[in-house]
């Protein structure tokens, strides 16, 4: 791993404890600043070399009203000195802004935890607003916490009183007071955090300067304070990574930087149709910042009129791609029937979200894998691609680019609001990793007859040529009235209508995709998790707990849903049970059971939160002793029947 050696603060005078992994939340009013206050930690940590995993937590509404339970922002980061999988099940350390925060988030925290509390937001007004009647910090509630009373408000007021700021701007630099301490207490770089500060600020110099005076005084009071009797010391994850260049990597970020990849590795312009959504935005923001690579964005006044710019720009020879969430799918249905029709290469981005319709925004979901399998009028077979962590939000992007290209067809990128918000740290390709995505376009007539006929199929691929609009000789006509096979006639013949649909599902059948891997370490399990998108990490580390204590348990992931790896039937087959974790209310359970006939057993959550790995450690070792049981009662029927 190639990382630069950040510049180390001075070392602390008090004692210094070693960990081998921390996670920390920070919580507030959705107005004090704890998304930025994470994504500084975490940067920093980054830097430092830790692998790391982070859970971002918006609330729903534009802005609450301030010190309320609907309006607490959350931010949970979980590094490491290993790699870890997860944002951590519960915190070690909470930073709780104000009493909204600690009240939304104290149910989460294990005895001997630490908290850290803005006393000055606990006045009887804010208690009251979210049902308190006594101050938790002197009632009890907070027994067997190790609780870090600060008055975050008026220190740092105080630090900044040489300041020209206001005294309500400079309140607002808290959540910097808080960085700089907790900085201070796992011994973070800090001038990374300085240099973004003040290019945030550049046209500003004196909040700039404001918020780092407040970070440097976070800093100063854990090493000054007697309330914080010892720091912490987490190594850097050496061994945990491959070689190379890494970044700090978001799910939305990796995504758009694959769909520029994935355009470079083509060699054709990228264009984008969206409609603003949680929590697909990111995408759109981030991709409109590369006209350099020949992006183009268009943010369309409705989602048909983003998908039916991007379905109109594949016509005419670009990448076209959409994004969306959930309920812009179903207002874009039509478009990507049309698309079918037409057999014309388009991404369709899904960033999945609680539903049904508006339903939970800024939660996270997988309930759209039904949608994005069957949700179109006829047979309109789509392929569908799933990422299963942050950074493979990348390696999918390119994946569904090469499907949609190769095959002519729309494709389905499934990704959701934890992979999406979700960050760890990510290799850099290398520029000869990536693949050739390159394609032909049609140029000239396909028959003798010196006619083009646009359904003339590829013999191994079945896809149609892709003749760009304008090219002479190639004038065609596409639409969304059935067509006769070759000619792209309208035709309303039956047994035509019949060999067109039964051809456009043998193409999507016919896709090749790799087999599906399967972790099982010593080959005579008989439980097998199968999971798919972001329940990789959760499972995972589940799966590790199980085996930590003995268990034999198998682990496969499914990245390709829509065909199916070939392999998924025999690896299905080969044990006892199958397990399959999901965000849902079972739909891969479901199809796996109608495709393949066995016996696979959902294990659903649909509170808007992901799984936890102590929580899917519990239902493997459960499904393990029935497995048990069952084998030992097989067992004594064969003893008695002998």
């Amino acid at each position: 791993m190639i990382v630069e050696s950040p510049a180390r603060p001075e070392p602390a005078a008090k004692p210094v404890r070693s960990l081998d992994r921390v996670v920390i939340r920070f919580a507030g009013d959705s107005g004090d600043g704890m998304q930025l206050t994470g994504d500084r930690f975490t940067s920093e940590t980054a830097t430092f070399g830790n692998d790391l995993s982070t859970l971002p937590n918006f609330p729903a509404e534009i802005r609450a009203p301030a010190g309320t339970l609907p309006g607490v922002s959350s931010f949970q980061l979980h590094f490491a000195d290993h790699d870890i999988l997860t944002p951590g099940d519960a915190p070690d350390v909470l930073v709780a802004m104000n009493p909204a925060a600690l009240k939304a988030n104290l149910a989460d925290l294990p005895r001997g935890a630490e908290i850290i509390v803005n006393t000055d937001e606990f006045t009887k007004r804010a208690l009251a607003k979210v049902g308190w009647t006594a101050d938790p910090l002197d009632d009890g509630t907070l027994t067997g916490y190790r609780v870090h009373p600060v008055a975050l408000t008026t220190l740092t007021v105080e630090a900044l009183k040489d300041s020209p700021l206001s005294r309500k701007d400079a309140e607002r630099a808290k959540n910097m007071f808080a960085l700089g301490l907790l900085s201070w207490m796992y011994h973070r770089p800090t001038e990374g955090t300085e240099r973004f500060l003040r290019g945030k600020f550049a046209k500003k110099p004196a909040i700039a300067e404001a918020n780092i005076a407040a970070f440097k005084a976070g800093w100063n009071y854990g090493e000054t304070t007697e309330s914080f009797a010892v720091s912490y010391q987490v190594a850097p994850a050496a061994k945990a990574f491959r070689q190379g260049r890494y970044r700090n990597i978001s799910g939305n970020l990796a995504l758009s930087l694959g769909l520029v990849a994935a355009a470079r590795c083509s060699e054709l312009p990228l264009f984008l149709g969206s409609y603003p959504i949680t929590p697909a935005s990111d995408i759109l923001h981030e991709l409109s910042k590369h006209k350099n690579f020949g992006v183009r964005t268009f943010q369309a006044e409705d989602e048909i009129a983003g998908i039916g710019a991007a379905l109109g720009a594949a016509f005419g020879g670009a990448l076209g791609v959409t994004t969306t969430s959930g309920p812009g799918v179903a207002l874009k249905s039509e478009t990507i029937g049309l698309a079918v029709s037409v057999e014309l290469p388009l991404l369709i981005v899904d960033i999945q979200r609680g539903g049904p319709s508006t339903g939970l925004p800024t939660k996270t979901e997988q309930a759209d894998l039904l949608q994005a399998m069957f949700g179109r009028n006829g047979e309109a077979p789509v392929p569908i691609v799933a990422p299963a962590t942050p950074g493979e939000c990348f390696s999918m992007a390119v994946e569904a680019a090469r499907i949609a290209l190769a095959y002519r067809t729309p494709v389905f990128l499934l990704s959701d609001g934890y992979l999406a918000n979700g960050s760890e740290p990510w290799r850099v390709p290398e520029l000869d990793e990536l693949p050739d995505l390159r394609v032909e376009f049609a140029t000239e007539p396909n028959r003798e007859d010196g006619s083009f006929w646009p359904y003339l199929r590829d013999p191994e691929t079945l896809a149609r040529p892709w003749a760009v609009p304008g090219t002479p000789g190639l004038e065609h006509r596409v639409g969304g009235i059935e067509k006769q096979d070759g000619t792209g006639n309208i035709s309303y013949d039956p047994a035509n209508h019949d060999f067109m649909v039964r051809t456009r599902q043998a193409k999507i059948d016919g896709i090749t995709v790799p087999d599906l891997a399967v972790d099982d370490p010593d080959g005579d399990a008989g439980l097998l998790v199968l999971g798919w998108g972001s329940t990789y990490g959760p499972i995972a580390a589940g799966v590790r707990q199980v085996r930590a204590a003995g268990g034999k348990v198998a682990q496969a992931h499914l990245r390709h849903l829509n065909p199916f790896p070939a392999n998924l039937g025999e690896v299905l087959r080969r044990y006892d049970r199958v397990l399959v974790p999901e965000m849902n209310l079972g739909q891969l359970a479901m199809l796996l059971r109608a495709r393949y006939l066995v016996d696979a057993r959902p294990f659903t959550q649909v509170s808007g939160m992901p799984f936890k790995a102590d929580q899917l450690a519990a239902v493997i070792e459960s499904a393990l002793s029935a497995l048990s049981e069952l084998s030992a009662l097989s067992e004594m029927e064969a003893v008695d029947g002998h």
